[in-house]
């Protein structure tokens, strides 16, 4: 997970950013807070799970998509409470195998995707500058399904890893979001990365497979408010 330390710093300093700009709004008389609003969401997911292990080639980010209501609710006038009830895909695609290994150890090249689909609640600190605002907070995730493919690469269609399912990952996930958008009238547009904090994969098949990896989902967002 080193991949993602960079992430932490950003959060980190968004946190600070979000503190220090939270204790100087009461000295100005602009109003910047569009005032509460409630609205629908969605947009893109670009997901990874940062697999290591040692027949692993690539990683690459999984693509999906999430949607679901946002609400924004002033605390003075700069800075709101944003909270969200969102569906959203999660996973990773990883690659496996290869002309070495399935010369030397006759495994067959191919792709594991793994599938994870949750419930989440992310609940943001927004602070507004204008049209512009930077938002960050925790998120709680429960997972409503899972799957993992098999694409070997001598085959058209894939083969559903029936040792693994729901159960086999840990049901709550949890972790932090940072993000900046923007409030054009009754339009938010936006990017987002979701840190998680706890292991994908439970303690059997699915810890080891994953290695004990977390979720790391960029998104990239539209909205449309009330």
């Amino acid at each position: 997970m080193n991949n993602l330390a960079p992430i932490r710093i950003v959060t980190a300093l968004s946190l600070v950013f979000l503190t220090f700009l939270a204790g100087i709004s009461g000295t100005f008389a602009q109003n910047n807070n569009p005032g509460p609003k409630f609205g629908i969401k969605g947009g893109l997911n670009l997901s990874q799970l940062y697999v290591d292990q040692p027949n692993v080639e690539d990683e690459n980010m999984k693509a999906g998509i999430h949607f679901g209501v946002f609400g924004k609710i002033p605390v003075n006038s700069f800075v709101a409470v944003q909270p969200e009830v969102l569906y959203t895909n999660m996973g990773s695609k990883v690659s496996y195998g290869g002309s070495d290994f399935e010369s030397v150890f006759g495994i067959e090249s191919g792709e594991i995707r793994f599938n994870l689909n949750y419930i989440q609640v992310p609940i943001a600190l927004a602070v507004n500058l204008g049209p512009l605002n930077v938002h960050a907070g925790p998120y709680l995730s429960y997972l409503l399904s899972a799957n993992v493919n098999n694409w070997k690469s001598s085959e058209t269609s894939p083969t559903e890893v029936r040792e693994l399912n729901t159960d086999d990952f840990n049901r709550i996930d949890y972790g932090l979001v940072v993000g900046v958008g923007f409030d054009i009238k009754n339009v938010n547009v936006g990017a987002r990365y979701n840190y998680g904090l706890r292991q994908v994969g439970n303690d059997g098949l699915a810890g080891n497979l994953t290695d004990n990896s977390k979720n790391g989902v960029g998104q990239i967002y539209l909205g449309f408010g009330f």
